[in-house]
């Protein structure tokens, strides 16, 4: 199983704070380190700071050498895929094909209403995240392309360069059976999920099969990555101290350990992290994103990048 970490860019994240976690990232062994992309605090504190996604992403392509990276996810609310596109492959090229572009629908209607963004209805949403696929996908074709559909339509339209490997590849996050996962079917090369446990995403994973079905590919041709939050630790109370540093952020999540675990969520010594991540890679799950929800939490990083993943 591929290991991750997620960071929630908008909350507190500064370059020092970034180029640290990166440099955990390519030391400690994580597969990728990919992050956020909201314009303020999903809690209302908006005087946090909050680096500009792509900015922070072109760095991270010149300071990394190894890891895989991105958006997790940029949702079509924010830009023209048009746009989009020509910045991912801007990055892909720099950091020699590291790049994984996460296209979302856009959800989080506080920012939306505080920057004069416009959210639309949750079909007008899904609509545009599908045409914005579409037209990632048509641009990387690397000759002229027209596309009559209603919100991004394309006439005879090219951009270069291409991604370093001649195709995006494409991550798709949600859960939505009818329209999220049938324009995962359709374009993705991985599906991320949250906020779920294993017999969801088992059912989920079903569901994606048959749009893979109906539009004739391989549900293996499709990656399956999980994001989730983690606390670990060697004793309760080194598992209690982290989940209060992540509160300190985000005071909704669970209030301890046995709640963690309610929700599905990571929680406990490594022996008990290691046998729950082997009951999501029973169930199909690739790829686990760790949410770190404490930015300063380097030696959790390091205790599971010592305790658990040798033993994925």
């Amino acid at each position: 199983m591929k290991v991750g970490i997620m960071i929630e860019g908008q909350e507190g994240l500064t370059w020092e704070r970034w180029f640290r976690l990166a440099q955990a990232a390519e030391d400690l062994g994580y597969e990728s380190l990919c992050r956020s992309d909201h314009l303020t605090g999903l809690g209302g504190e908006s005087t946090r700071s909050s680096l500009e996604t792509w900015t922070s992403l072109t760095a991270l392509a010149l300071r990394t050498k190894r890891i895989r990276f991105g958006p997790m996810v940029s949702p079509l609310t924010f830009y023209h895929p048009a746009l989009l596109a020509k910045m991912a492959a801007a990055v892909d090229t720099l950091s020699g094909g590291r790049l994984d572009l996460g296209l979302g629908a856009g959800w989080n209607e506080h920012e939306h209403a505080m920057f004069g963004v416009p959210f639309l209805t949750l079909k007008e949403r899904l609509d545009r995240l599908e045409e914005g696929a579409r037209v990632i996908r048509a641009l990387e074709r690397g000759q002229p392309v027209t596309l009559e559909q209603p919100h991004f339509p394309l006439e005879k339209a090219e951009s270069f360069p291409l991604p370093a490997t001649g195709r995006y590849r494409i991550v798709i996050g949600g859960r939505g059976e009818k329209r999220t996962l049938k324009i995962v079917a359709e374009f993705a090369d991985e599906w991320n999920v949250t906020r779920v446990d294993i017999a969801g995403f088992v059912q989920k994973r079903s569901v994606l099969a048959e749009h893979c079905r109906a539009f004739g590919r391989d549900p293996e041709a499709i990656a399956r990555s999980l994001m989730i939050p983690c606390a670990i630790g060697r004793d309760s109370a080194e598992v209690a101290k982290r989940i209060a540093g992540m509160r300190a952020v985000f005071p909704a999540l669970p209030a301890d350990e046995a709640a963690w675990h309610a929700a599905s969520f990571l929680a406990g010594s490594p022996e008990r992290i290691v046998a729950d991540l082997k009951a999501w890679k029973q169930a199909g799950l690739q790829r686990v994103l760790l949410q770190s929800l404490d930015q300063e939490d380097l030696p959790g990083l390091e205790l599971f990048a010592r305790e658990v993943m040798p033993r994925l």
